[in-house]
């Protein structure tokens, strides 16, 4: 489902996905809160982003892997 807040650009970071208006990526979003950091101290990091951002850092992932393929088990 598309989000206003994800924007993808070739001409920003190579195309990946980006929280519009910034250059940081999904991918880096998600890698934060992998590593354990919580909403609170991403967001203190990067003061421009809101909770809504991640949230919809989150749900693109999501939906990013509900339209991976599947393999068969042999």
């Amino acid at each position: 489902m598309p989000n206003p807040r994800i924007k993808r650009d070739p001409k920003v970071m190579m195309g990946k996905p980006v929280i519009a208006g910034t250059r940081i990526t999904v991918e880096h979003i998600l890698r934060c809160l992998a590593a354990g950091d919580s909403t609170e101290h991403i967001i203190g990091n990067y003061p421009h982003l809101t909770i809504e951002d991640i949230r919809a850092a989150q749900a693109f992932a999501a939906d990013h892997l509900a339209h991976e393929g599947i393999v068969a088990a042999e």
